[in-house]
């Protein structure tokens, strides 16, 4: 199983097993779900609004199709509403 020692200013380095699973590089987002019972659940955040900002200004990159920020665009206020609901239970 893969672990990962707290440094004094409260950050880890994820597993390489871990950024591996996940597909994750530098710069990427990862959020922290605690259950009821203590549990940790980490997940990458993917795809959000906030990842298409300045995407027409990158030399060599492609612009976001319609559908495609559309799509992102729909993720991000699905969680953004669910992130919202829990803070009222």
């Amino acid at each position: 199983m893969p672990t990962s020692t707290v440094t004094s200013k409260g950050q880890i380095t994820l597993p390489k097993e871990v950024r591996d699973h996940f597909h994750l590089k530098a710069g990427d987002q990862v959020e922290f779900q605690i259950d009821p019972g203590g549990r940790v659940e980490v997940r990458p955040v993917s795809s959000s609004i906030l990842s298409l900002f300045g995407i027409l200004h990158r030399p060599g990159t492609g612009a976001a199709t319609v559908k495609e920020m559309d799509t992102a665009m729909g993720r991000y206020l699905a969680e953004e509403d669910k992130r919202i609901q829990k803070g009222r239970a």
